[in-house]
């Protein structure tokens, strides 16, 4: 049974900061806060609270007023603490903002910042010695006012165990998926990604993403040849398949995957293949070969090894964690 389907839920806290970008607070609420009766659970497995210094707090450039939500005592119960990000990253934060994020983390809370929220963990002195993102465009200038942290300039996100930083506002998407794929599992986190219309899991960095010069042909889209070979995991597709199905080259198969998903051809394929592995564990498959064959993994040992990799699990602890008839192990 996925985790916290019988425990109380999860509870989250959002600050809302002056300036916080509202686009950000809608990605928190909508990850956490919306009921999912396609779940099939007897009840939420995360509760959103919003949470502000003031009683009355202007959003981005004063598009909205908040009103009429809880203050900042409400960290001292969250699970976990979402600091979303705002433009005006050189304008200290309050100190009860401060202080409020210091507290939940020291009581050991799930600090989780997107986009340029990043600065305020770093303001509290959370980032130190540690790995985060944040986004490029302000790359430059938090290294100037923390060169203690251990910025990761290319990455969609970072999970450093109780501190997870995203590296932009739609990447703030990616990394709430990555937490319900890692509280919940990869068949739940689907459930979720399906339901917002956003791919669970994007390989590549936000490197992709960067300002560059325009090319005067696009290349075509990747989706068509994406789709198809998500049908066709189980069968022995190669780079080179993918590329005679794209009627191009490997090479230029390769700069598409480049330019487009910031990946590799295999390395995408392989990532599909273990998402493929893991609903198939989740769903109750007991026989690890078989499970290797139709994820197009091949062998229980390539299996093991990829899952480990990705997940940190084996097949057997990671059944043991989100698979739906417990704690069997799983046999070749």
């Amino acid at each position: 049974m996925p985790q916290g389907s019988s425990h109380r839920p999860h509870q989250v806290a959002v600050i809302v900061d002056e300036g916080t970008n509202p686009f950000e607070v809608g990605v928190a609420t909508e990850l956490f806060g919306l009921p999912r009766p396609e779940l099939g659970l007897p009840g939420p497995l995360y509760e959103v609270t919003l949470c502000a210094p003031a009683p009355e707090i202007r959003m981005n450039h004063g598009f909205f007023t908040l009103t009429g939500v809880s203050g900042l005592d409400a960290v001292d119960g969250t699970d976990t603490l979402v600091v979303p990000g705002r433009p005006d990253n050189v304008v200290p934060r309050v100190p009860a903002v401060l202080d409020a994020i210091r507290r939940a983390h020291a009581r050991g809370a799930r600090v989780m910042s997107f986009c340029t929220g990043t600065f305020a963990l770093a303001e509290a002195g959370l980032l130190d010695g540690r790995r985060a993102a944040t986004h490029w465009r302000w790359a430059d200038s938090f290294r100037r006012l923390h060169p203690k942290v251990l910025l990761e300039p290319d990455v969609l996100f970072v999970d450093d165990g109780d501190l997870l930083t995203a590296a932009g506002s739609a990447a703030a998407l990616d990394l709430g998926l990555y937490v319900w794929r890692r509280d919940h599992g990869a068949e739940i986190a689907n459930h979720v990604s399906r339901r917002l219309v956003f791919a669970s899991h994007r390989d590549g960095g936000q490197r992709q993403f960067v300002e560059r010069p325009v090319p005067d042909v696009r290349d075509e889209s990747l989706a068509p040849l994406l789709e198809w070979a998500q049908e066709r995991l189980g069968e022995p597709l190669t780079v080179a398949d993918l590329a005679a199905r794209a009627r191009v080259s490997p090479a230029t198969l390769h700069r598409r995957f480049r330019a487009q998903l910031g990946t590799t051809p295999l390395a995408w394929l392989t990532g599909e293949r273990v998402a493929l592995a893991c609903r198939l564990i989740e769903r109750g498959e007991e026989r690890l070969d078989v499970v290797a064959a139709r994820s197009g993994l091949g062998t229980a040992a390539n299996l093991r090894n990829r899952l480990r990799r990705v997940t940190g699990l084996s097949p057997s602890a990671y059944r043991r964690r989100f698979g739906a008839g417990g704690g069997e192990a799983l046999v070749s």
